[in-house]
Order: C-alpha cells, then sequence, then structure tokens
C-alpha cells in the first residue's frame, strides 16, 4: 500500500490499521475462499487499507496478535470459518472482525438448529427429517419418503456451497444420497423438496438496522444449482431485479429480514429461498454467514444492483468489523 493512500484513509478518519483477510482454512470450501479472499483483498489495497492474506490453516490463530493485526475480515466459509470456531479465537485475542458473533454462527452453520429456531418463531421452512450417519435401515428410509414425498433433498447437515446434496427422485436412490451427505457430516438433513422458483437475499448490518439488498431470482441449468453451476459456470442466469410478481419480493426481504435477526446475525449474511409454484408460499432454506465473495458469487451482485460497488462493499464490512464481548470487556477490570 502506497503512502498516499494511508494517508487519505487518515484524513478521512478511516485508518482500520493492519488488516487479516482470513482465506483458505481447512473446510471443504477451501477453494472458495480462497477465492472470495483474493477479491476481498484486492478491493481493500484498492481502497487504502493495509491488508494482508491469512490462512488459518498454514499459520495459528495467535499469529494475528503477534504480527499486530488490528481488525480480520473473515473471507472463511464452512467449518472452522464460519461455524463460530474462528470467531471464539478472534474473541479470545480481541480482534474484531465481520460477520456474525459466534453463537449466531454456530446456529447458522447448522441447517437443522436453524430450522428449529425459524420454527419457534413461526417462519416457514421446509419439513425435515434428521438422520445420523449408519442409523437408518430400510424401513427407516422408507417411511422418510413416505412422510416427505418424492422428490426430496438430502443434505450434510453442516456443509455449504451444495456439497454432499442430493435431489433424490426415487427411493433406490436414497442410499447413495444419504453416502454421499455421511461422507461430509455424521448428520444428515433429509428435507421436503419444494417445487419453484428459487432467490436468494442478501441481508447488511444488525438489529433494527438490518436491511435486506434486492432479491435475485436464480434460474440455474435444468434446475440444478449445484457446486459447478454456483462457481464455476456461466449457463446459471441470475434475474436481478428479480422478475417475481408485484408485491413477493418485498414480501421476501421482509421474511429474510425476520429470520437474519431471530438467528442474532449481524454484520452480513445472504438467505436463501425457495417459492412454492402452486401456492406462491416463500420457504426459508438456510442462513450464509460468510458469503461467497467471487466472480460468480451473489451478494456483491445484488449490492451492485442496490448502486453499492464490490469495493464499498468490502469496506462497509470492514467498518462494522466488532466483538460479541467489546461491552463486557470494555467494562470488566
Amino acid at each position: 500500500m502506497n503512502g498516499v493512500d494511508r494517508g487519505n484513509m487518515k484524513q478521512q478518519g478511516v485508518d482500520y490499521g493492519k488488516v487479516a483477510v482470513l482465506m483458505g482454512g481447512r473446510s471443504a470450501e477451501r477453494e472458495v475462499s480462497l477465492m472470495s479472499g483474493g477479491g476481498v483483498l484486492e478491493a481493500l489495497r484498492a481502497r487504502g487499507v493495509d491488508a494482508h492474506a491469512f490462512d488459518p490453516a498454514e499459520q495459528p490463530m495467535d499469529e494475528l496478535k503477534r504480527q499486530g493485526f488490528a481488525r480480520c475480515f473473515i473471507a472463511l466459509h464452512g467449518r472452522y470459518g464460519e461455524d463460530g470456531t474462528v470467531q471464539g479465537a478472534l474473541e479470545l485475542l480481541g480482534i474484531p472482525y465481520t460477520g456474525a458473533g459466534v453463537m449466531a454462527s454456530s446456529m447458522a452453520i447448522d441447517k437443522v438448529m436453524t430450522k428449529r429456531v425459524w420454527m419457534a418463531e413461526g417462519l416457514p421452512t421446509p419439513r425435515y427429517v434428521l438422520l445420523h450417519r449408519g442409523e437408518y435401515s430400510a424401513e427407516r428410509v422408507h417411511a422418510i419418503t413416505t412422510a416427505l414425498g418424492l422428490p426430496l433433498i438430502v443434505k450434510p447437515v453442516r456443509e455449504g456451497s451444495s456439497l454432499g446434496l442430493t435431489k433424490v427422485t426415487s427411493e433406490d436412490q436414497m442410499e447413495a444420497a444419504l453416502q454421499d451427505a455421511a461422507a461430509l457430516d455424521a448428520d444428515i438433513l433429509c428435507e421436503e423438496f419444494i417445487a419453484g422458483d428459487e432467490v436468494t437475499c442478501p441481508v447488511l448490518g444488525e438489529r433494527g438496522d438490518a436491511r435486506a439488498l434486492p432479491v435475485i431470482h436464480i434460474v440455474a441449468p435444468g434446475g440444478n444449482y449445484d457446486y459447478q453451476n454456483k462457481y464455476f459456470s456461466d449457463d446459471t442466469e441470475y434475474r436481478v431485479p428479480c422478475d417475481l410478481p408485484p408485491g413477493e419480493e418485498a414480501a421476501i426481504q421482509e421474511l429474510v429480514v425476520k429470520a437474519y435477526r431471530v438467528l442474532g446475525c449481524r454484520g452480513w449474511g445472504r438467505l436463501d429461498v425457495m417459492i412454492d409454484a402452486a401456492t406462491r408460499k416463500p420457504y426459508l432454506l438456510e442462513l450464509n454467514t460468510s458469503p461467497g465473495m467471487t466472480g460468480h458469487s451473489l451478494v456483491p451482485m445484488a449490492a451492485r444492483a442496490a448502486g453499492i460497488s464490490y469495493e464499498e462493499l468490502c469496506l462497509q464490512l470492514l467498518a462494522g468489523a466488532s466483538l460479541d464481548y467489546a461491552g463486557a470487556r470494555e467494562g470488566g477490570a
């Protein structure tokens, strides 16, 4: 970073100090995280931030303190980055970080826990059955397909990017689908399939200031929005401004803000929603607390539709970096 840029940042009263962009990590989403982190790093440096790449898979977390980092931008995805573990380490180190805190991160990474909270609050989410690796019989599988109907979705409870996800259209596909999910997680979610429009909506801020960005309607080849079509295909269509009927976008934005708030999220997040084709009722699928920031990612796309550039988005998120227990620490001995 050149001295002129750093001086401009200081003159504007926005000197963030030495910033670590956490990327890579040890999850199955490492490849995507490196792409996200690379984009964030370039954007922050372009705005004069003293930003550096930091891969927790290659350096111990206490190096952040030793190397004098003042803030962290979390561009990690999945386990050991989006599940409260890194957030807890940063709380202990006293280094403010972007995104959700420890509790919200650990709940949101767990799709079943997320569903339980949403259902307790009266928010709509598809029906489900939770299975544990190796603890299911043919009778149990048949009972699930009977209860949820076919097709249904099978996926790991704590993975993202559609890894280990299978759309099951016949009962004889269940064994392979369960094995794929069990390879990534001991807990497996069998979920009612909602036929209709797939949309996603990012949320920025926290508590009463949380606001939804424009809704994106996702139209993937063959309706299969898998890992390849999410990150590497140019065939997936993203409609933003979305083409939903009048009033539906506003209703979805209101719903996702509620879902975000009840999990106690802050900073940012992205919520995935299915709209039932027959009833037009929206169903919440999951909440991503450290969304992708790649060239194919959806939060930057929605932000751009709202007039927020990629660089501005990164700066806004960095400015909101905080700690769960900052107030308690300041008020303590």
